[in-house]
């Protein structure tokens, strides 16, 4: 495992290691949608950190919804509740994978697996269900984005930029490049426990 990689993360790298877990020209191929899945899980930054909160309806209407709109994928369903909501929920495929079967079993959506990818569009029955259920189905992402501070939502968002940028420099850089971000990330560690003593 690269260097950086090693230090950073340890054995929680390994989740961001690429489907394959292999390792390119530069170093470890990392898939950055596994990001989130791995160090930052349960700090409360990661998606799906406040999606114990969520109802379990939300799912299900929120999918509706969406589809409503244009046909998705599930992953695309995923990434675009986690957009509308901040960042705030992101429902795992645990949830929205078993949900669409049931929703397909109910007659409201149906699948498409044209292109090599399957997506999901809905019916005539589920067009007439949305249109009738509209006001209980509610706008489920900003039921999950509710109480959320700007603060956190811009802390997550940054903590993210830092993070796939630190995974670049471990797939891409060379040794001089992993050695300044290592003293990068330690300054910055450094910089935060100052600012919350300071606080304190």
């Amino acid at each position: 495992m690269h260097t950086l990689t090693g230090h950073l993360f340890g054995r929680s790298g390994l989740h961001c290691m690429g489907r394959h877990g292999g390792h390119g020209h530069h170093g470890p191929h990392f898939d950055p949608r596994a990001f989130w899945h791995g160090p930052w899980r349960g700090m409360g930054f990661g998606p799906g950190g406040r999606r114990s909160r969520a109802r379990r309806g939300d799912v299900r209407a929120a999918m509706l919804l969406l589809l409503e709109e244009e046909p998705r994928n599930g992953y695309q369903l995923m990434e675009e509740i986690e957009s509308r909501s901040s960042g705030a929920w992101r429902p795992s495929p645990g949830s929205v994978y078993p949900a669409l079967a049931q929703l397909e079993d109910e007659g409201l959506i149906r699948s498409d697996e044209s292109g090599g990818r399957r997506s999901f569009d809905l019916t005539d029955e589920g067009r007439s269900y949305v249109a009738d259920n509209r006001d209980s189905l509610g706008s489920p992402w900003d039921e999950a984005g509710e109480g959320v501070p700007s603060n956190f939502i811009e802390l997550r968002t940054l903590i993210g930029q830092l993070g796939m940028a630190t995974l670049q420099v471990a797939q891409s850089g060379n040794e001089e490049a992993v050695t300044e971000a290592k003293q990068v990330l330690t300054d910055a560690r450094k910089a935060l426990y100052g600012i919350l003593a300071e606080a304190e």
